[in-house]
């Protein structure tokens, strides 16, 4: 049996797709992957076999350039079912992101059954319009599998072993003191200005209690700054050293990055993006899991240095408060959901 995987746009859609390739592999003979002819899939899906379509993205705010959609869209989706024709898949999963959509449709024209998954407590526009499509649309929330008619809960999927690393080999390879404990800050795949501000502006202070692991992302890197127990990075391929070494986390509200750090229970100040430059699923995301006492949260127009600085304190000060909420990963209940769905289509 065959199965592809697509979704892309951010590496918060293709990393939980990779996260389920040991899971499909237990009941799939080929995995293969459909992504964009030039987004950040083709540098992190290595070790599958991929294609590559003329993916259309919506332009939020620019009516101009979102004329052009339909056109690019009718293209996409035809190179989509040429794959598709070519691979047979027995199902499809699609993790979201405006990567996915063309081979959701695509497969529906095909008669070939697409499960889709939201990770956030709402669904983006493109899992909007992909519920239509789909078979079921799976979340990690279970809210928002209520209101959908198609939705089913199932949790995150999520990679294993993200806290295994050794930890005395990542403080050494950090270049920390294991006197002092250690922030970790990450802003997604291509990072984050306002975050990466913060910690430049704020750096003195922090450092006179903690180690800083700054990852400032590929368009805001500055490598210049050297200081004892500040590390910055471009970006970490391997998560699992930032969080075996982490005592406390500071990051955005993407439900990937922020489950993650959950399901480990390091202690977290999520600084959602705001509505306006997003579609608002971040705050969401990060009110829900305010209100169950998991994290602070800071809020963008809100935010000054000072409540930067207690805000962590803060939030490591929280480690010892017993977490009842368990973050239930999901991998091997959608590897079942998707070998059942694929053997009713063979």
């Amino acid at each position: 049996m065959k199965i592809v995987l697509t979704g892309g746009g951010t590496a918060g859609h293709v990393v939980p797709n990779l996260a389920l390739v040991p899971y499909l592999k237990k009941y799939f003979d080929e995995v293969f992957y459909i992504c964009s002819n030039n987004g950040i899939e083709k540098d992190l899906v290595t070790t599958l076999p991929f294609y590559g379509i003329d993916c259309v993205k919506f332009i939020r705010k620019s009516v101009v350039k979102n004329l052009a959609i339909p056109y690019k869209l009718v293209k996409s989706v035809n190179q989509s079912k040429k794959i598709l024709r070519d691979i047979k898949p027995d199902v499809v999963f699609s993790k979201g992101g405006y990567v996915g959509l063309p081979v959701v449709i695509a497969s529906k024209k095909l008669n070939i059954p697409v499960i889709g998954h939201e990770s956030d407590i709402t669904l983006g526009l493109a899992n909007k319009i992909s519920a239509k499509y789909a078979t079921e649309i799976l979340t990690s929330f279970k809210t928002t599998a209520e209101n959908l008619k198609n939705g089913r809960f199932t949790g995150p999927p999520l990679k294993d072993g993200l806290g295994d690393y050794p930890k005395p080999l990542a403080i050494k390879e950090f270049g920390f003191s294991e006197s002092k404990p250690v922030l970790f800050v990450f802003g997604g795949s291509l990072g984050s200005k306002t975050l990466n501000i913060l910690v430049r502006n704020n750096l003195q202070f922090l450092l006179k209690k903690y180690n800083v692991l700054h990852v400032s992302g590929k368009n805001d890197y500055n490598g210049k700054i050297k200081a004892v127990g500040y590390t910055e990075l471009k970006y970490l391929n391997d998560m699992s050293k930032g969080y075996s070494v982490a005592d406390v986390v500071v990051s955005r509200c993407g439900a990937n990055s922020a489950f993650e750090v959950l399901s480990l229970n390091i202690p977290a100040v999520f600084i959602p993006l705001p509505k306006g430059v997003s579609r608002g699923d971040q705050e969401l995301n990060a009110k829900y899991f305010e209100s169950l006492n998991l994290c602070v949260v800071l809020h963008e127009p809100d935010i000054n240095n000072q409540k930067f600085l207690t805000a962590i304190d803060t939030a490591l000060n929280k480690k010892n408060k017993t977490n009842t909420h368990t973050v239930k990963k999901a991998n091997a209940d959608i590897a079942e959901i998707l070998y059942n769905t694929a053997k009713k289509h063979a």
